[in-house]
């Protein structure tokens, strides 16, 4: 189960919270807000009021222990940057933060933000979909069903074709390409064989993309 700290309950972080703890991850989500925290307390794991400006509150929370962050205040840039700071410097893992505008996003990004996101040019599912899995790289959104998945060639797919795991009939999905060392194979062939660090292009509907990342 991945986990993941938000930061900042508006719109934006709680829409990710509430669809993060949908996709069964572990979800720590703060606000200064008591009342937004209220709202959301019982669609995830934990909900607390606190002011992550301050390092001290962040590091008695845990957060270090989780996988991700989501630094979600982005209509203030100070604020932003001071939670951004506390958190690479408390060792979570992975920092993304939300930003108002092209100039927030390069001082995020100079700050050492793993990746800064603008809401209004990414969709919030598109990114949820995306953190939610362990192995999922990318994630396209073709419809509400059907969407394209980039991600690592499981283990045990490696040395076997397309035809002998026969992975259409079997899970439903269409191999787009697969990516070796920096070359791409568009439409693999039946006899096309999987190797390790083989990254593939996956079309599937929901379901079938659900089903081949838990390989």
């Amino acid at each position: 189960m991945k986990s993941f700290v938000i930061v900042g309950l508006g719109r934006f972080g709680t829409q990710a919270a509430k669809r993060l703890c949908q996709q069964n991850c572990e979800v720590l989500a703060m606000d200064t807000n008591a009342d937004l925290v209220q709202q959301l307390a019982d669609s995830v794991t934990q909900a607390v009021v606190a002011d992550a400006r301050d390092k001290e509150v962040l590091r008695a929370l845990g957060v270090k222990d989780f996988d991700c962050a989501l630094v979600a205040i982005g209509d203030s840039l100070a604020d932003s940057v001071l939670a951004t700071i506390n958190l690479k410097e408390l060792g979570v893992p992975y920092v993304i933060c939300k930003a108002h505008d092209e100039t927030h996003r390069q001082v995020l990004q100079k700050l050492g933000a793993d990746r800064v996101v603008i809401p209004e040019q990414e969709q919030a599912d598109r990114i949820v979909k995306s953190l939610s899995s362990l192995k999922v790289q990318d994630y396209i959104e073709l419809s509400e069903d059907y969407g394209i998945v980039e991600m690592p060639v499981p283990d045990a797919w490696q040395n076997k074709s397309l035809l002998d795991l026969n992975i259409r009939a079997k899970l439903g999905i269409n191999i787009l390409a697969v990516k070796r060392d920096g070359a791409i194979t568009v439409s693999p062939a039946a006899g096309f064989c999987f190797a390790q660090g083989d990254v593939m292009l996956v079309l599937g509907d929901t379901n079938a993309l659900n089903a081949v990342q838990k390989l």
